[in-house]
């Protein structure tokens, strides 16, 4: 595997982590939410993640597995990878509390809310179990951003820029509890990059621990679950918070848009 491919993956996902600081910056700096903006971008990122999942990598994935084990062994294998990687995100999303989990829906206008700072005052006080588990979470986002760009560039790019723009409202929920709960702007601006440079951390793992002896069936075990992973990502994320943050139909417009700019890009650079 070419040095300059893995130090490109490795680059398209420092890039996605760190957006998290776009979303720590907007509640410091900013006095609203645009809710029309984040519910058509975060439907535009579920919409890249599933097409591509289910058009790109799933296929790969079973081309390679079946090319290894032959037609049904691969085929089985590979959707049963699928599921794996569902089941692993939700065991992990189900392990994390509901109010440490990055992922629960916080705007900008939180940052005058007295009464949520209460709130905050009291369950953040184990600031470091917090990191930690916004670490977890967003550990194997970090690791299908990684490997579907060790696979093909362009699809890497794409699944960047939509682990991007997800990471955006990430950035601010994080960085409001942990604001009220130390009193500190920098200290909350830090542990929201903290929170995205798990993903680059989980490359890191992942690329030691499984590139060491890769082949086409750890490739094809590890793509499928990817693209596993990847669509529980939309599904019980992206798109409810879409839907949460505007109206019903922006989060759909936006979903179709990130389809077809998917597609489009697949076909150009094919």
């Amino acid at each position: 595997m070419e040095t300059q491919t893995v130090l490109i993956a490795f680059g398209l996902t420092l890039f996605a982590g760190l957006s998290t600081g776009i979303g720590s910056a907007l509640a410091f700096f900013t006095r609203k939410t645009n809710t029309r903006f984040l519910s058509l971008a975060l439907g535009f990122s579920g919409g890249v993640m599933i097409y591509v999942s289910f058009v790109e990598i799933f296929v790969k994935a079973n081309d390679a597995l079946t090319a290894s084990l032959g037609e049904t062994m691969g085929y089985w294998i590979t959707t049963l990878s699928f599921f794996g990687g569902i089941l692993a995100i939700a065991i992990i999303d189900k392990l994390i509390p509901s109010f440490e989990n990055p992922h629960e829906i916080r705007s900008v206008e939180d940052m005058d809310d007295k009464e949520q700072a209460g709130k905050y005052k009291k369950l953040y006080r184990m600031g470091m179990f917090t990191a930690l588990a916004i670490a977890i979470h967003n550990f194997p986002e970090g690791l299908a951003t990684f490997a579907a760009a060790l696979s093909d560039t362009t699809v890497g790019l794409s699944i960047a820029i939509a682990i991007a723009i997800h990471n955006i409202p990430e950035g601010i929920a994080v960085s409001i509890p942990v604001y009220y709960a130390t009193g500190d702007r920098k200290k909350a601006f830090l542990y929201s990059m903290l929170s995205g440079l798990s993903e680059p951390v989980g490359a890191l793992i992942g690329y030691f621990i499984l590139f060491s002896f890769f082949n086409d069936v750890v490739f094809g075990v590890l793509f499928a679950s990817v693209a596993g992973i990847m669509v529980f990502i939309s599904l019980d994320e992206l798109l409810p918070l879409a839907r949460e943050y505007g109206e019903h139909h922006l989060s759909v417009y936006g979903l179709i848009a990130g389809m077809m700019v998917m597609a489009l890009s697949l076909l150009l650079f094919a």
